[in-house]
């Protein structure tokens, strides 16, 4: 089955992913593992939430945690070109019949929230706080040294179906794999600012987060954070890795938070700002797509996500299963 068409003039201008924000159950154990542990860093904390930036970043936030009687993703945010374009953004939304919501959102403009048509919540708005750069302020550096965020993945229970959708508001498709012997896609990997991807797809009972991903220097900075957690009592919260993805090439390591909410690290895949760029096609049998070394994910990582704050979840349309670990 061709891949749906991609849209190189979209009706408005999305520049990226931005920020996520996430629902746990006891802020002092979430500051100590994004924190102390990862290394982010605190740019405004309240009794009952805390912003988050990484190193290189100049916007305000990339990561709300907000205390929650039950965990739970909340808003995956993006970042729209211009006034303008937010409201076109609104005017594409309604319509299409999904719901707009305008939002007080603090260090940010004007923002609404949709969801797209599987039930993923969506926030865009157009300019957030700045902030001074911090990322030559080495001694600020520690943990994984989180230099951005970079990707979401998400399951989807029709695939095919939301990157049609996504193709549609200018995001491409880098790489992608497909099911055999129905030709239908398992999983694709989609983007706005020139990497392999802003948000992703797995196919699985959705919709429901997978991870979030933060950007590193370098592999050897996870070997660090390894050492780090299995010696500080986050040995159980390690759950994959590391290894190289046969999929963007790049290294990655796993993990859970306080509250089992996913997150990679995640570093080395490469440039995709070319409009004529070729997606890449894997074979849901491949062991190499997961991990390039030929190791298979654990039945966790196929299975387990955060539900989304509003959600219904459905069984996948697609039953295909790609090799899982014992």
């Amino acid at each position: 089955m061709p891949l749906p068409k991609f849209n190189l003039y979209p009706a408005f201008n999305i520049v990226r992913l931005s920020h996520v924000e996430l629902a746990v159950t006891d802020l002092a154990k979430s500051r100590a593992f994004y924190v102390d542990t990862l290394g982010l860093q605190v740019t405004d904390e309240t009794s009952d939430t805390i912003y988050l930036r990484a190193m290189e970043e100049r916007g305000h936030h990339c990561i709300v945690l907000k205390k929650a009687g039950t965990a739970e993703a909340r808003d995956l945010g993006f970042k729209v070109f211009s006034d303008e374009d937010l409201d076109k953004a609104v005017h594409f939304f309604k319509g299409k019949g999904l719901p707009v919501e305008w939002v007080e959102r603090p260090y940010q403009s004007r923002t609404f929230r949709t969801r797209d048509p599987h039930g993923i919540p969506l926030e865009f708005y157009a300019t957030m706080e700045r902030l001074p750069p911090i990322h030559q302020k080495y001694a600020l550096y520690h943990g994984v040294k989180p230099l951005r965020i970079d990707h979401f993945n998400c399951f989807s229970p029709n695939v095919d179906e939301s990157v049609a959708f996504y193709n549609e508001l200018g995001f491409r498709v880098t790489e992608y794999t497909e099911d055999a012997s129905s030709g239908k896609l398992w999983a694709a990997w989609t983007h706005r600012k020139g990497g392999v991807h802003d948000i992703a797809f797995t196919n699985g009972i959705g919709p429901r987060l997978h991870h979030v991903a933060f950007w590193v220097p370098t592999p050897l900075n996870i070997i660090d954070l390894l050492d780090l957690m299995a010696t500080t009592g986050y040995l159980p919260n390690i759950e994959r890795g590391p290894g190289r993805h046969g999929i963007s090439n790049a290294f990655f390591l796993y993990i859970r938070d306080p509250d089992n909410h996913r997150i990679e690290i995640y570093c080395s895949d490469y440039q995709t700002v070319d409009p004529d760029l070729e997606p890449i096609k894997w074979d849901l049998k491949d062991p190499q797509r997961q991990t390039l070394w030929g190791a298979p994910a654990p039945k966790s990582w196929f299975e387990e996500g955060s539900v989304f704050a509003g959600a219904t979840v459905r069984q996948p349309d697609l039953t295909a299963s790609p090799i899982i670990a014992p």
